[in-house]
């Protein structure tokens, strides 16, 4: 029955098939409804103070317009909501401006203006964050990336596109389907994101246990200083050993350093065969167990292997009204394979499975071949944090941990919360490839009482683990208090040497990362 699932989409335990569900993509915020009730970042985190950087004036705009034109510098106070409210409506900046340059040199203009007249500067692609690193914390120049989103080039032969920072991660996936080439990254955020923005946070995704980090995809950068210096790092070599490798300045640095106006990266080949299977557990030790069986028996081709709790699929099926297409179970497993030889690759997961079947240890489960029926399984998965912003108010934490305790924190904070009479939601779900795991708690609407029953506990819980407060989402504006958690004190002083050296003045992204 299993081969035959395999080819047919259906259950391969019970005879069930697939069910179609809504292929909507994560949604940015600008297209959404917004709450005027979403308090003021200045309110709601009193201790943090505004700097003393300079107040906005008609000087100021004069200028930009003159740099960018009328229709690139928004000014209206209803257009500027939407960029200075992060995407789960838990900060809101006070920015009276929004820029939208087309061109480095437009970007290398603007800044060297603010840092001459010393304005405080956010910059910001599709507001897809998690942290609050994308949104203005007080009155910051918005510098949006939305307009730089031309594709550069592609060498189809070595792999390597080089293009602007504000293309959206999902255009560049269907440009490179339609040349034999993907993206090393993937996002439930893909529709929105930005690829500036992605290599700014380091992004990791669902692709991360086959293609590695975006820091080693990522061959050049074009940034400019805070002082509107180009610097010019764009290689496409794969290998360069000249000195210091300063694209790792911009990766991951959050806007802090510098802001990255274009990126070379390397593709991958598109695979000629995917299979997707869907698998129901009954323990999280039974995931653990099947996620080493499938690093054995699957090597090579193993993509990806998700898990996801029985809270995050409610999440999914009661909000969003999509289906299950296997009994219910305790936890879950998304597992996906890639390679080059469909036969190969479809006999070497019928084996695995048949084998985790009949050890007791996948309960469940179905399996797709079809583009479409793959898709409708990733959106189980990709669709969760839709889903739990439905709850009301959405508390979530990017945590790595060993896999040994990888899921012991959802207890932890299951406990914590048990007797708390507004919380609606405890639920754990991630990426078990790279130890990385999705905590999160939802509200009718935020609650001081719950949120200090999560923070710190969260993070030293984490901390005593050896685990990192961010594996993936950045330490952005939420967390900078929490840094400490996982780097040490000689670690945050040099990084306040090289944001010292890069940005002496401070303007860009202050009180984002560093404490």
């Amino acid at each position: 029955m299993l081969r035959q699932a395999l080819n047919s989409g259906t259950s391969f335990c019970v005879k069930r098939g697939l069910l179609t569900v809504r292929a909507e993509k994560l949604r940015p915020l600008r297209n959404m409804s917004l709450s005027s009730s979403v308090e003021l970042t200045a309110d709601r985190y009193p201790d943090v103070k505004r700097h003393n950087f300079a107040l906005l004036d008609s000087n100021h705009v004069q200028f930009f317009k003159s740099v960018l034109g009328q229709d690139r510098v928004l000014t209206d106070a209803e257009e500027l909501e939407t960029y200075n409210i992060d995407w789960l409506k838990m900060v809101r900046g006070s920015s009276k401006i929004v820029l939208k340059p087309k061109t480095t040199e437009e970007v290398s203009q603007i800044l060297r203006f603010c840092n001459s007249e010393n304005l405080a500067v956010c910059p910001q692609g599709g507001n897809t964050g998690l942290v609050g690193g994308s949104v203005p914390v007080f009155d910051e120049v918005i510098v949006s990336t939305a307009l730089m989103n031309n594709i550069i080039s592609l060498d189809e032969l070595s792999g390597v596109l080089v293009c602007q920072a504000g293309c959206i991660l999902e255009t560049l996936e269907t440009y490179l389907q339609d040349r034999g080439l993907m993206m090393p990254l993937d996002l439930g955020a893909k529709g929105s994101c930005h690829i500036g923005g992605n290599v700014s946070t380091n992004a990791g995704g669902l692709r991360l246990l086959r293609y590695g980090s975006l820091q080693g995809n990522v061959l050049g950068i074009e940034a400019v200083k805070a002082d509107g210096e180009v610097i010019d790092c764009l290689s496409c070599l794969k290998k360069d050993n000249t000195g210091y490798h300063l694209k790792h300045l911009f990766i991951g640095s959050e806007g802090t350093l510098g802001l990255v106006t274009k990126v070379a990266i390397q593709c991958p080949p598109n695979p000629k065969s995917i299979n997707t299977a869907f698998l129901g557990l009954n323990s999280f030790d039974d995931v653990l167990r099947t996620y080493k069986d499938a690093r054995a028996g699957l090597g090579e081709i193993l993509s990806s292997c998700e898990m996801m709790d029985a809270q995050s699929l409610d999440a999914c099926t009661s909000n969003l009204k999509l289906r299950n297409p296997i009994r219910d179970f305790p936890f879950y497993m998304l597992i996906e394979t890639a390679g080059s030889n469909g036969k190969h690759d479809e006999e070497k997961l019928t084996q695995f499975l048949e084998q985790s079947m009949a050890d007791g240890i996948v309960q469940d489960g179905t399996v797709a071949t079809e583009p479409s029926r793959i898709k409708m399984l990733w959106d189980i998965r990709e669709r969760v944090a839709e889903a739990l912003l439905n709850d009301g108010y959405w508390y979530t934490y990017d945590l790595s941990l060993p896999h040994k305790h990888f899921y012991d924190i959802v207890g932890k904070m299951e406990e914590r919360l048990s007797n708390h009479p507004k919380v609606k939601r405890v639920s754990g779900l991630g990426h078990l490839g790279d130890g990385n795991l999705h905590l999160n708690v939802t509200t009718k609407e935020f609650d001081q009482e719950v949120f200090g029953l999560i923070e710190p506990f969260v993070f030293e819980w984490t901390s005593k683990l050896r685990g990192s407060v961010s594996a993936e989402h950045g330490i952005g504006f939420t967390k900078t208090k929490f840094i400490h958690f996982s780097k040490f004190h000689g670690s945050l002083n040099l990084m306040r040497g090289i944001k010292k050296m890069m940005d002496p003045k401070g303007i860009l992204n202050p009180y984002k990362v560093l404490p």
